[in-house]
């Protein structure tokens, strides 16, 4: 009767409620050593950054409970009610972090400076637009910040702004959490000095890199049980101390205490308030991994485990300093009773470790995406599992941290000054963050205005308190993060701004179409056999390289395919809809265009399949067209005279015909799209060598001569080789630019360009079948 009424049954709920609640609490468990290394070591170093300058604080038991009324307030309102309950409902297809609401603020509005952006791209499953805008404050807001291409250059130095300060966690991580933890050592009155102190720190600091390339994936299953038993070693050492000092610590929770707080110290504890930030340091991470787990794991992970560990930690401190003031200096050592303090400081340690190297993969994947949008100089990303996507290594941003990270750990060589550095990096991403997400609400979740203004004037006047604070310390170590946001602020703007440069420059002197026609199917040379995949970063068009070639050397290959690699605002593409194919001129001239699309997470795995991918999509997408030729009606548009082919019955569902913004008719062809079979492939090795695919047309006695003889020509050029064709370009400044565009162009991007891995190198391309086109653009 519950059933027909429509009354969930409690006593026997679905199994799939079980299944999902289960594995929900699988992934909560493991985001323990992913996600919440940085923000649970976190009460190694709060109170001692927050009253390590006993002179300046009026120390008693009313000061100390107000520090960590502050503390379980700022817990409270940061972690708990921004990110748990708000941000992690803002994801892009699950996935989060500062890029994810940047793309979907692109999605929804012409924010995007990413080039080569297509209407195909739209059509993606992962594109998904959401309602239309009906607020009329928002429609305006929207037109008044499209219609002005600066307001998309800010917003795009925000976000650039607010990866500059995740990478400066990334440096400053590991150096603070560790050396916080090795600190312990001192209070047991061993003969360690800061020196050799310092010394040990950089010792596992080298070590903690130098084992970055061989990955994390054998150890990985060891982070969540290291956090689990750190967690609970944190909350009874609190429960204890709570018990043995002082358990009036409970009524702190009372705001009142705060008020109290600022009364007493007044200015000093304004200042104070660096430290206290210091609590909430990696909460980032919650919104930044959401993508690896989910936002029920995460929020069930928070607030069953890592809330109620940390409160009763910082609890259980507050009532040890209360009757121990002198203890300020390395309180959380202090606080541990003495039969498990090794135990506990090897926790600790160990903590740390695995707090540090989630910080550090965090910004390989942030470099990785902020190549991906165009953002940063081609690197080098090595994979280091099999197994577990995401899991990458970049050697040149690794040694870069390493160096960065020993030059702070020896040049500050105390927690309280790196301290002053990393508050100041976690809160300016903070304020990046809230910022905005007040623009999700209003153009994505299409809320009134005042709720977003709501949102950011509550969380921006909580954020600008502790940033006010943090500001005041810049001479005192804040200033490093400030460096670090510059100079790669400066690297990733130019690098942006050279590569638009190049792209309009290309984009403008792309060879016409009726300039190929007039060459005829041979285009005036030798064509050899082969497959030609010339590389460009355009989407229609001839580009230039091609042109140069052609007219300096007499032969070109049989079947010629234009490739473009290129990425959209989307976290990941699936590989049904990666390849875009099209035809550039008529049958004869055997001339196409594949572009491959990417998402902003997405590794470019360009390997010896790559090709063989290429070629399963060109015979596809003929197959396709030819049945389109069949069964199909062809319009002509009045507008521009363009040819759109209407879908017939016969044409494959999950695939979609495009027609491009100038010569060029694409068709998105999934790898599954036909139920006929493409391709006879043998395999004539062993799996344990290199496998030699040998592919034939299928024997269908129906198949068109001009479609079989395509096919083959594809098959014998396939059989004869792949070459890849590249453009090694040098792009230069005119003369009649500005001092400013010189020196940006042709001093800052030329050392970039020339320092940077080659894009031969980042889409692994064989070195001996690549043929380099050298030019020069002068933008």
């Amino acid at each position: 009767m519950d059933t027909e009424a429509g009354a969930p049954n409690h006593r026997n709920p679905p199994l799939l409620s079980w299944v999902n609640l289960s594995r929900n609490i699988l992934l909560a468990y493991q985001s323990l050593g992913v996600v919440y290394g940085d923000l649970s070591t976190s009460p190694l170093y709060v109170y001692t950054n927050t009253m390590g300058e006993k002179s300046l604080m009026h120390l008693d038991e009313e000061t100390i409970f107000g520090s960590f009324s502050l503390i379980f307030w700022t817990l409270t309102l940061i972690p708990l009610l921004k990110y748990v309950f708000i941000l992690l409902s803002a994801d892009d297809n699950s996935e989060g972090g500062t890029f994810a609401l940047y793309t979907l603020l692109c999605r929804h509005g012409k924010f995007n400076l990413l080039p080569n952006q297509q209407a195909a791209d739209e059509e993606l499953s992962s594109y998904k637009h959401g309602p239309s805008s009906n607020a009329v404050f928002s429609s305006t807001l929207k037109r008044i910040l499209e219609k002005h291409g600066w307001s998309r250059t800010v917003l795009l130095v925000v976000v650039l702004l607010g990866v500059s300060m995740l990478i400066g966690d990334g440096v400053l991580s590991p150096a603070m959490s560790i050396l916080a933890a090795l600190s312990g050592v001192r209070k047991q009155g061993t003969d360690f000095s800061e020196g050799v102190l310092v010394l040990l720190v950089c010792i596992i600091l080298i070590g903690l890199f130098a084992l970055q390339h061989v990955g994390t994936h054998r150890v990985a299953f060891m982070f969540a049980p290291i956090l689990t038993i750190w967690l609970l070693c944190t909350f009874a050492v609190g429960l204890y101390n709570i018990i043995r000092w002082n358990t009036r610590a409970v009524f702190a929770l009372s705001p009142h205490y705060m008020c109290k707080f600022f009364s007493k110290n007044g200015r000093n504890g304004w200042l104070s308030l660096g430290g206290i930030l210091l609590c909430i340091t990696g909460t980032e991470a919650m919104f930044a991994d959401l993508g690896h787990f989910t936002a029920m794991s995460i929020r069930l992970a928070f607030t069953c485990a890592v809330y109620p560990c940390l409160v009763v930690q910082y609890m259980g401190q507050a009532a040890f300093l209360s009757k121990n003031l002198s203890a300020i200096d390395n309180s959380f050592y202090h606080s541990i009773p003495g039969p498990v303090y090794w135990p506990v400081f090897v926790i600790a340690t160990l903590a740390t470790v695995v707090g540090s190297q989630a910080v550090i993969t965090a910004t390989f994947s942030i470099i990785n995406q902020c190549h991906a949008l165009g953002c940063f100089p081609r690197v080098k990303v090595v994979h280091t599992s099999k197994d577990i996507f995401g899991r990458i290594y970049i050697p040149e941003i690794n040694w870069i941290l390493m160096l960065l990270t020993l030059a702070v750990t020896v040049g500050f060589r105390n927690t309280n000054l790196i301290g002053n550095a990393y508050g100041l990096a976690v809160v300016l991403v903070m304020f990046v963050t809230t910022f905005l997400m007040a623009l999700v609400i209003i153009f994505v979740w299409e809320k009134s205005i005042f709720v977003a203004m709501a949102f950011l004037l509550f969380f921006w006047a909580i954020e600008g308190l502790y940033l006010s604070a943090v500001l005041v310390k810049v001479p005192q170590g804040g200033w490093v993060p400030l460096v670090l946001a510059f100079f790669f602020m400066t690297v990733m703007c130019i690098w942006h701004y050279g590569t638009h440069k190049k792209f309009s420059f290309e984009t403008q002197n792309r060879a016409s179409l009726k300039w190929l026609l007039g060459l005829g199917p041979s285009l005036g040379i030798v064509r050899v056999p082969g497959i030609g995949l010339i590389y460009s970063g355009l989407v229609t068009g001839i580009p230039t390289i091609f042109s140069h070639f052609v007219t300096n050397l007499p032969a070109f290959h049989k079947i010629l395919v234009f490739v473009c690699i290129k990425s959209v605002p989307v976290p990941y593409v699936s590989t049904a809809e990666r390849f875009l194919v099209g035809r550039v001129c008529p049958r004869p001239y055997r001339m196409y265009r594949c572009t491959v699309r990417y998402g902003y997470k997405d590794i470019q795995r360009n390997d010896e399949d790559f090709e063989n991918l290429i070629i399963q999509n060109l015979a596809q997408f003929i197959l396709m067209e030819a049945m389109e030729e069949d069964d199909s009606d062809f319009e002509t548009s009045p507008l521009d005279g363009r040819m759109t082919v209407v879908s017939g019955e016969r044409m494959p569902s999950s695939s979609s015909l495009i027609v491009s913004e100038h010569e060029d008719i694409s068709v998105s062809t999934g790898r599954s799209a036909s139920s006929r079979s493409l391709w006879s492939v043998n395999d004539e090795n062993p799996p344990q060598k290199k496998k030699r695919v040998r592919y034939q047309v299928p024997n269908i006695p129906e198949m068109d001569p001009h479609v079989r003889e395509e096919l083959t020509d594809i098959i014998e050029a396939k059989e004869a080789g792949v070459a890849y064709i590249m453009g090694n370009t040098y792009v230069k400044a005119r003369k009649s630019s500005s001092f400013l565009e010189r020196f940006a162009i042709d001093v800052l991007y030329t050392f970039l360009r020339k320092n940077c891995r080659g894009p031969a190198v980042c889409l692994n391309i064989p070195h001996v079948s690549m043929i380099e086109v050298g030019m020069i653009y002068h933008v």
